[in-house]
């Protein structure tokens, strides 16, 4: 039997193309945005509203209205009262049929239709910048995700440089001790610190494996050949104000506040629209059969211009125009408050990137002069003028000054990264596409 060749879609194609060639972080990210349910959440969301602008320009458009009806009708009034119909001239029967059609074309309406377009229109915005912010945040995770992979990476390659250092260094005091010119204390002494070394290189593993599933949630995949990325330095601000300049002007959470402010002055113009008459132009035409007990057809053709005004409601439009004068000032509150975290985040970031900017000279020094110091231990312990407790203590050294510059390095890179996500400038800086959905729409 021959068997067919198995048929792979090209989207499937192409997503199993993507995954084995995301080794950048570029690509790591735009695979995130790509595929992230926080995302397409939010961008089904900003769809589902842009909808609803749609919905709210059907006011301006006429409407057709068919009415069609049949039945049986008992009628008593007094065109069947005075009916020359000789047997029960008071109730006549008879087979209604009915049939009309009207055509209503909006006039005026208060602004309530233009009101109604411009809430919807800064409701769609707003999500389609909260689309923006996700994507933003999630790529900063995608992105804190994938430089934990390269640390943790780093960190087993120390604690496994540092574990071999300790068995080269507990074979050397083992064969010292066979040969009987050790002492038993310096072999438990030395078995010891391999046992503590075999830990941490145990402890760090561990700790790859959870970077590597961290990695596998954010971004969908999972981590493969995974590479350095540049550092992002020449985007950023030279200072701190040009940084929270430049975040105040384009977060995306920012401006989803500002047209959440929008669309709350677009619903207060919306309340005020009951106080306004409502004008209409009216076409219809009915074509009915048997009505009111009276046999034979009816019908007729209308058009009409027609005004409605409620005159009293019991306060109710007024109570509205309240309310939602109320839901402007909260929004403008809201947009006030994330205008303050805006700024917050930026100082943090900013904070975050100078603190460890100062710190990494030091880590430098640190390794430097420890791998100086331990290098020396080992000439002096080769002449017994040092104690294998001090021998084992400068590697222990090294490999924490090691741990602490790796830590600091990617700290480091991982600030600037974050920084630009203060900003709102992450993905262009990554220069990964935003999804349709955060797009704005026109006015």
């Amino acid at each position: 039997m021959k068997l067919k060749p198995l048929s792979i879609s090209i989207p499937l194609l192409l997503v199993l193309s993507t995954t084995v060639s995301a080794t950048t972080l570029q690509q790591a990210v735009d695979i995130t945005i790509k595929t992230n349910p926080d995302i397409l959440a939010a961008s089904n969301e900003r769809n589902a509203v842009a909808e609803e602008v749609n919905q709210a320009r059907a006011g301006y458009r006429p409407t057709i209205d068919l009415t069609v009806g049949t039945g049986w009708e008992s009628s008593d009034n007094p065109t069947t009262r005075n009916s020359t119909t000789p047997s029960n001239h008071k109730n006549v029967h008879m087979n209604r049929d009915e049939a009309s059609i009207q055509l209503r074309q909006m006039l005026f309406d208060g602004m309530a239709t233009r009101s109604e377009v411009k809430r919807q229109q800064a409701r769609t915005q707003s999500r389609a910048y909260g689309v923006f912010g996700a994507s933003e945040n999630t790529a900063l995770e995608a992105t804190k995700a994938y430089i934990d992979v390269l640390r943790v990476q780093k960190l087993v390659d120390l604690a496994t440089t540092n574990f071999e250092a300790h068995e080269r260094t507990h074979d050397q005091i083992k064969l010292r001790s066979d040969r009987g010119v050790g002492r038993k204390a310096d072999l438990d002494q030395s078995q010891g610190r391999l046992a503590l070394a075999r830990s941490n290189l145990i402890a760090e593993q561990s700790n790859l494996r959870d970077a590597e599933t961290n990695y596998l949630r954010v971004v969908g995949v999972a981590p493969e050949s995974l590479s350095d990325p540049e550092s992002p330095s020449a985007l950023i601000p030279e200072t701190l104000d040009d940084a929270i300049g430049q975040a105040l002007g384009n977060h995306p959470i920012l401006k989803s506040a500002e047209a959440d402010v929008q669309s709350a002055h677009a619903q207060y113009d919306t309340a005020q629209s009951p106080f306004y008459p409502r004008i209409d132009l009216e076409l219809g035409a009915t074509a009915n059969n048997d009505l009111d007990g009276v046999d034979g057809h009816n019908n007729d053709v209308t058009a009409m211009i027609r005004l409605r005004y409620n005159l009293l409601n019991g306060g109710k439009d007024s109570a509205r125009s309240q309310e939602t004068a109320h839901l402007i000032n909260q929004a403008a509150e809201i947009r006030n408050n994330t205008h303050r975290q805006v700024e917050q985040s930026v100082r943090l970031s900013w904070n975050a990137l100078q603190t460890v900017n100062n710190q990494i000279s030091y880590f430098e020094q640190y390794v430097d002069s420890s791998e100086k110091s331990r290098n020396a231990y080992q000439q002096q312990f080769s002449l017994g003028q040092r104690t294998l407790l001090d021998l084992l203590d400068s590697e222990n050294e090294v490999f924490t000054a090691r741990q602490n510059l790796v830590n600091a390095r990617y700290d480091q890179l991982y600030a600037r990264y974050r920084i630009l996500n203060s900003m709102g400038a992450l993905l262009q800086g990554l220069e990964v596409g935003l999804p349709d959905a955060a797009k704005v729409v026109s006015n």
